[in-house]
């Protein structure tokens, strides 16, 4: 015990050991394993068919030139490496009867707008955002069409810059490897500010920029990451497989690959929650017993959680803490 007493004064005033902790913990508090998995259901819903229909319009649009047809569909599908290969293959066969196309739109609308309400959901939990203070049903789905524009323009824009970065081998191979890289910058860059201005849009408290983007770049860079884990991926695990594995693998790649993304959204969100609502320094064991004495960060925390399940603005909630109990016989309790 003595150790994990020296290990906790020692964490509790050093910043750069307390905070981190603090996320971990309030990650689970917070149960975002599970606020992941849901924006996994939406997104896997909505994910599939709103690329195809975007490749398939693509396609039409740029009908008349293959050639950079073929480039900028290419450079659209390389964001998604888990799936676009197949995107890419199966989008001439995007045909049929007006209704079944129209059944597949509304669907995927379905999908896409449950991912909206999902992160909205999400980060006003993360953020401790009283029940009473979130948006109505209506204007948070107004919100949620303006996440999905905001989506649409990001996924435009690392689109071009996937394009330049293809056509970078006009350039030689000593400008390639520049211009290569500078792509990626940009895409980084580009990522990092949806990531900030959807946190300041969909989470219905005060954001400034100071908490903002420092989580927002590093979740920017962690996404780049997945990125280039799916493509790997894709290029090794499923080359040369059956078409049953291979179809199996694709599915539970995507369901992973999302997956991930969502856990780096979320704990990006989780960070800028810590840093801007103070919720540090935490108690070491505070998760593990109730023979505790609760670190400040600990009773920000907890009383924050008991205020954001107030449905109504004249509802009251207090929370009062007492002495913690006794160690049980033969127990020594914590330090």
């Amino acid at each position: 015990m003595n150790v994990l007493a020296r290990l906790d004064r020692y964490q509790r005033r050093h910043r750069w050991a307390g905070v981190p902790l603090a996320v971990v913990y309030k990650f689970f508090d917070d149960q975002a394993a599970y606020l992941a998995a849901l924006l996994t259901y939406y997104g896997f819903v909505s994910l599939f068919p709103l690329l195809l229909f975007l490749v398939a319009i693509l396609s039409a649009a740029l009908h008349g030139n293959p050639h950079l047809q073929q480039s900028v569909l290419h450079s659209a599908l390389s964001e998604f490496p888990v799936i676009g290969d197949q995107l890419g293959h199966s989008v001439h066969s995007f045909h049929g009867s007006g209704a079944a196309v129209a059944v597949g739109v509304t669907g995927s609308l379905y999908g896409a707008l449950g991912v909206a309400q999902a992160a909205q959901h999400a980060l006003n939990k993360i953020f401790a955002v009283p029940r009473h203070a979130r948006p109505d049903p209506l204007r948070s789905r107004l919100r949620g069409v303006c996440f999905l524009l905001l989506l649409a323009v990001g996924l435009c824009l690392t689109t071009a810059l996937s394009a330049a970065e293809s056509a970078a081998g006009v350039f030689g191979a000593h400008l390639e490897l520049g211009v290569r890289i500078a792509v990626v910058v940009a895409g980084v860059l580009c990522n990092a500010a949806l990531l900030l201005l959807s946190y300041r849009l969909m989470a219905r408290r005060r954001l400034t920029l100071r908490v903002l983007y420092g989580p927002a770049l590093g979740g920017a860079c962690a996404w780049q990451a997945l990125q280039w884990g799916g493509s790997y991926y894709v290029g090794h695990v499923l080359r040369g497989a059956t078409a049953t594995y291979g179809m199996f693998g694709i599915v539970l790649g995507l369901l992973g690959w999302i997956y991930l993304g969502a856990v780096v959204y979320l704990t990006a969100a989780e960070i800028i929650s810590v840093r801007c609502l103070r919720l540090w320094p935490r108690s070491l064991l505070t998760p593990f017993t109730d023979h505790v004495h609760l670190a400040t960060g600990d009773l920000r925390a907890y009383r924050s959680y008991a205020t954001t399940e107030a449905f109504k603005g004249f509802e009251k909630i207090s929370v009062r803490f007492g002495e913690p109990p006794p160690p049980a016989v033969g127990d020594k309790g914590p330090p």
